[in-house]
């Protein structure tokens, strides 16, 4: 059975942008929690697509590895 190459390159997460309320789900956090980070600027990088943040897969997982590196030191 072939495998889906997106699934390597997307780790799992979904092949989309994800919204706010997506990120808070998979991260199993408040929806306040990702928004109080997004004006801090401590959570995952986000981008506007006109007055909508969205979330790029890679750059969560990206940052859910630092997250995850500097726990460990």
């Amino acid at each position: 059975m072939p495998t889906d190459p997106r699934a390597t390159l997307r780790a799992g997460l979904p092949d989309r942008y994800l919204t706010p309320e997506d990120l808070a789900a998979l991260l199993t956090v408040p929806i306040e929690t990702v928004y109080h980070w997004r004006k801090r600027r401590t959570g995952p990088p986000g981008f506007r697509i006109g007055r909508h943040i969205r979330y790029d897969p890679a750059g969560v997982r990206d940052w859910i590895t630092e997250q995850a590196a500097r726990d460990a030191a």
